[in-house]
């Protein structure tokens, strides 16, 4: 029973990218493995606190593939997925796929591939510089640099990964409205994905599609729908989180901390560390999830409370990330932390892939910008900028910039 009154149904709309909704504090003090109503009719656990956060991201017993059987309990603000995708899969399924594409993230494959990140990034602050303020930096940089990369890894144009934004978006998108739109994208995504593989079967490169491809026409370790859907989740997961996550941070800094602007303008030294300090405490998820829950394959205890089996289970690392027990002023913006082991990249078999090449893009990112125009701020008013709704994360539909 919930030791607590709570004023809404979850998910919890009181979320920015500033941080979680204020319930979360309460969940943490009062009951950090709490069964609450939800808006789809269906209780799910909400789990709080790092501790138990860790925990269950690592327990076998929740699974992510049950979510996606015929009848399984759905949830509000959770990211539509299908069984395929090596998001939706469990043990030695999720491992078969990402073994195919892991090799490539690997701290030494990700360093050498910092010249050209830099590069990249170098051109699109020189373009920036050309054109003159004000700039929309979210078009100009946020997006075009992940996107880049990432079309630069899978051997597919920048141009091409445009077309792909849109629907990318939209399938990220719950809209209560119109409950089927993503699988709508997901099938624009899935047509647009085939395209490009009958492409790279005509004139295969040295890049990771072509792999994939390899390992399926010629290795059978894949089938073709895993082939799609593990192709366009790749493309999607390289780009927009890490826009996201880089156009909240720059707006967290010049808007609400331009003292540790000011501060990593005269000591580029300090940018490793504000970019984990950043990831800790900018807030990217709108519904204070992974956007993914699980469900219990069987009866089980995660922080002293019963579990039962197909019970749904949310994991809200924007609250794990602000635990009092293990991080000191975790509601501060504060560099200077001498311990900070933030979860924002997940734990467990499902962690983000590209979590080294995310913090080098915004390391990038921030150093360039705090480089080239060291009097950055604002072109509009705060109250001005607009957000797209509906999504999995908050995201900026624009962030207009000047300097000078």
């Amino acid at each position: 029973m919930l030791p607590l009154e709570l004023d809404e149904e979850f998910p919890f709309s009181g979320s920015s990218y500033r941080g979680p909704d204020p319930k979360y504090d309460k969940l943490r003090a009062e009951c950090p493995v709490a069964k609450v109503p939800t808006n789809s009719g269906t209780p799910t656990w909400v789990i709080t606190k790092y501790e138990d956060v860790r925990a269950g991201l690592a327990d076998s017993r929740l699974s992510r593939a049950l979510t996606c059987v015929e009848g399984a309990p759905q949830v509000g603000g959770a990211m539509t997925t299908t069984p395929e995708m090596i998001i939706s899969l469990d043990g030695s399924e999720h491992s078969r796929l990402r073994k195919l594409v892991m090799g490539a993230f690997t701290v030494r494959k990700v360093e050498a591939m910092r010249a050209g990140v830099q590069k990249v990034a170098d051109e699109l602050l020189d373009a920036i510089e050309l054109k003159g303020a004000p700039v929309n930096l979210v078009e100009a940089l946020c997006v075009p640099l992940p996107l880049t990369i990432i079309g630069d890894l899978l051997g597919v144009p920048t141009e091409d990964l445009k077309i792909f934004e849109t629907d990318a978006r939209a399938f990220a998108t719950f809209d209560e409205n119109d409950p089927e739109a993503p699988m709508r994208a997901f099938g624009r995504l899935a047509g647009y994905v085939m395209g490009l593989i009958a492409q790279k079967r005509e004139k295969p490169g040295q890049d990771m599609l072509s792999d994939l491809i390899s390992a399926r026409d010629n290795d059978d370790k894949l089938s073709e729908q895993e082939l799609v859907t593990f192709a366009f989740t790749l493309i999607g997961a390289g780009f927009d989180t890490a826009a996201n996550q880089i156009s909240n941070s720059v707006l967290a800094l010049l808007h609400d901390h331009p003292d540790t602007w000011q501060r990593l303008v005269a000591d580029p030294s300090l940018i490793p560390a504000a970019v984990e300090e950043l990831l800790r405490h900018v807030n990217l998820f709108a519904t204070d999830t992974t956007g993914f829950h699980r469900i219990a394959a069987e009866d089980l205890e995660l922080g002293g409370q019963k579990i039962a089996k197909g019970d749904a289970v949310f994991f809200v690392l924007s609250s794990a990330n602000r635990d009092e027990d293990v991080f000191d002023n975790p509601q501060q913006l504060d560099i200077d932390r001498a311990s900070n082991p933030h979860i924002a990249f997940g734990h467990g078999v499902h962690y983000c892939l590209g979590k080294q090449l995310g913090r080098m893009e915004m390391a990038i990112a921030i150093e360039g910008l705090t480089r080239r125009f060291p009097d950055l701020r604002l072109a509009v008013p705060y109250e001005d900028l607009a957000w797209h709704q509906g999504e999995i994360n908050h995201s900026l539909v624009s962030l207009p910039v000047t300097w000078g």
